[in-house]
Formats: structure tokens, sequence, C-alpha cells
């Protein structure tokens, strides 16, 4: 009989795609089986629970300025007109964009080990 020091097997099931990460993961690690792979994720890996809230709430706004720039858009096509007010207000459009951005990268999660 074969002497090992690990005597536990652990089962574990997983979808056609979880199974080809797993597969690309342990390959690109160089490990020398997979149960070496997630003996190590196992041992040093982390597990990062990140709320992405902010992203949604960013989406919806985005959308909403989209919205907003489609609207001005179609009248300028309409009329054939630029108007010095709908100028005025995707200049303001763009400022909250950028706006948003800067939210968004201040909220962005930070790796902790």
């Amino acid at each position: 009989m074969n002497k090992r020091s690990r005597t536990i097997p652990i089962l574990i099931y997983l979808s056609e795609d979880e199974k080809i990460i797993l597969d690309e993961k342990c390959k690109a690690s160089r490990l020398k089986s997979r149960s070496a792979f997630i003996r190590h994720l196992i041992l040093y890996g982390f597990v990062y629970d990140i709320d992405y809230e902010h992203l949604r709430e960013h989406n919806t706004l985005l959308s909403r300025i989209g919205s907003n720039i489609n609207q001005i858009t179609k009248r300028m096509n309409a009329t054939g007109r630029v108007y010095d007010n709908d100028v005025k207000e995707i200049k303001e459009l763009m400022k909250e964009v950028w706006q948003l951005q800067k939210s968004m990268a201040s909220k962005q999660p930070s790796k902790k080990q």
C-alpha cells in the first residue's frame, strides 16, 4: 500500500466551464498536478468579497446621461441647427461623466492581504 502523507480525499463537482477554467489555471501555474494547485490555493490563496453596488449606480447614471445626449442629438438632427443651450447641456453632462469616473475610481476595492 502507498504511504501517503495526505490521506483525506475531497470530492467536488464542477460545471464544464468551471473545469475548463480550473484546467487553464492549473496549466498556467506550472504546478505538478491539479491536487498541488488546489492545495496551493487552500494554503496561500485569498477569497475577496467585493461589493460592486457603486458600479450599478454608476451604470444607471451613465444611462441617464446617454439618454439626455441622445435626445439633444435627435433635436439637432431634426432641426438641422445647433443651439447654444444644447451645447452647454452636453458640456455639463460630460462634466458629470468625468465626475462619475473620478468617483468610481476612488471606490475601487484595494487589494489587502
